[in-house]
């Protein structure tokens, strides 16, 4: 069988309900958790790595970082054919993208999670570790990046993201759809995708902020921001890519500190562009140097200048990794 290891750092996959506060808590470690789901060690020869217990929220760009480094030692293991790494949902498409761009490996990198806990009927927990160790025992999963299953449906870490509060069905990649799905142990793949890319670091810049546009917007938290010694501002702007007149008088305030500027848009969907030229739409935001991120939504986008900023400091060769 192959052998795949099986990354634990938490999340509501590994929380039961505690009885004194009626809310959900982090309890269950690896071997713990795998006792509960006996049929996988049926599947392959299972390793357990237990990274933590941290619930979603409390997953930083630093925890991911050091993630990455033990998933890159352990993929260069001639014994290891995959990796599964189970995570809190809230942040799980942060890290997801964050192993994307920083783990260079062909074999197969499968992160899930859960949004049902152990303590209900419903924990889908099982049936997600379950999928993930079909995916990583396909041959068809070489080489595909690193890849996020809930649900039965696959999809690329650069392309998914969170879109209910609580369904289970709700990691989707709203652009291009899912990759593939798994159904019954087959695991069917209809697409690559779109975009492989690695940025390989020795270190990251974790001061970045993410700021996110509204109607009658100004200049305050932009000024804020780069006032406070930021090196890296992520924008959501409106649409495929405008803001508030006075929001981009912000955005030239940091622009003028030298601080780069990355805009998404705050759309669900969609890529920015530099399509209106009225004060504050896309060509406007060109002229003052502000990097578009083609189809990544805020969060990736700040993720990816987290890493590069560890790469260059270099306006030029920013825009070019973005």
């Amino acid at each position: 069988m192959n052998k795949i290891v099986i990354a634990f750092t938490g999340g509501t996959f590994s929380m039961k309900i505690d009885p004194e506060t009626g809310g959900a808590v982090p309890y269950f470690h690896g071997e713990e958790l795998l006792e509960m789901i006996p049929e996988a060690r049926g599947l392959a020869e299972i390793e357990i790595f237990n990274f933590g217990n941290y619930p979603g929220p409390h997953m930083t760009p630093a925890r991911m970082f050091e993630l990455s480094k033990e998933i890159q030692k352990i993929v260069k293991r001639e014994d290891v054919n995959g990796v599964i790494v189970t995570h809190g949902t809230d942040t799980l498409e942060e890290t997801a993208y964050f192993l994307d761009l920083t783990v260079e490996t062909e074999k197969p990198i499968v992160v899930i999670g859960a949004m049902k806990t152990s303590s209900e009927p419903d924990w889908d927990g099982p049936r997600n570790l379950i999928d993930a160790i079909h995916i990583c025992n396909n041959a068809n999963s070489t080489g595909m990046g690193v890849l996020v299953c809930l649900n039965g449906e696959i999809n690329a870490a650069s392309e998914v993201t969170k879109t209910h509060t609580e369904d289970l069905e709700t990691f989707h990649s709203l652009d291009f759809g899912a990759l593939g799905f798994v159904e019954r142990g087959r695991v069917v793949f209809n697409r690559l995708p779109r975009k492989l890319e690695k940025l390989p670091t020795k270190k990251i810049n974790c001061n970045v902020d993410l700021i996110k546009a509204y109607a009658g917007m100004d200049e305050k938290f932009f000024v804020c921001s780069a006032d406070s010694g930021v090196e890296g501002i992520v924008v959501e702007a409106m649409g495929v890519g405008n803001l508030p007149p006075k929001a981009f008088d912000g955005v030239k305030y940091a622009r003028q500190k030298g601080i780069p500027v990355v805009l998404t848009s705050r759309c669900p969907a969609g890529e920015t562009l530099d399509v209106y030229g009225y004060p504050g739409a896309g060509k406007w935001l060109k002229k003052e140097g502000v990097i578009f991120s083609d189809y990544l939504n805020g969060q990736k986008a700040r993720i990816k200048l987290v890493i590069a900023l560890g790469i260059t400091n270099d306006e030029t060769e920013l825009e070019k990794l973005f």
